[in-house]
């Protein structure tokens, strides 16, 4: 588990756990942002979901081409001062990996895209493999080597 603390709280962790993979028990212990009457995980700034059906995202609806090899796909908005920090890390990433490219998304402009994958926060992070299936999804702000340790999967 990679912890990492965010906006100077220091119960506030990331998680970035395999699609369908909930973190171990106890890690929301402390958390603002546990999970209430069920629903999907989340310890402070990470949001673990289920499987997502298979869901494949392409050039159409990202309005960019994927990697050759993997994708990061970055929801964002205008007032989300984490997004400048993941934008960072996302694209630093996406300049040291060869084949991976770094796709950042308004999630207002693209709203019907947002209700479609259940995206609830910014930043988003999606991590997508060569043909365009999701395969890690985090909210908050990930270490560049959280983003690093996902691709390891996705490539």
């Amino acid at each position: 588990m990679s912890p990492q603390h965010s906006r100077g709280a220091p119960d506030q962790q990331v998680y970035l756990a395999p699609r369908g993979e909930r973190p171990p028990a106890g890690i929301f212990r402390g958390c603002a942002n546990a999970p209430r009457g069920g629903g999907a995980a989340t310890d402070g700034r990470a949001k673990v979901r289920g499987n997502d059906g298979g869901k494949r995202l392409g050039a159409a609806e990202l309005g960019a081409e994927l990697g050759e090899r993997a994708t990061l796909v970055q929801f964002s908005s205008a007032f989300c001062r984490p997004c400048w920090a993941t934008r960072r890390t996302l694209a630093e990433v996406a300049e040291m990996v060869e084949g991976v490219s770094h796709v950042e998304l308004d999630a207002e402009e693209r709203l019907e895209l947002v209700r479609e994958l259940g995206i609830v926060r910014t930043p988003t992070v999606l991590v997508l493999d060569a043909g365009g299936h999701i395969v890690r999804t985090a909210a908050g702000q990930p270490r560049k080597v959280d983003v690093i340790a996902a691709l390891g999967e996705a490539v």
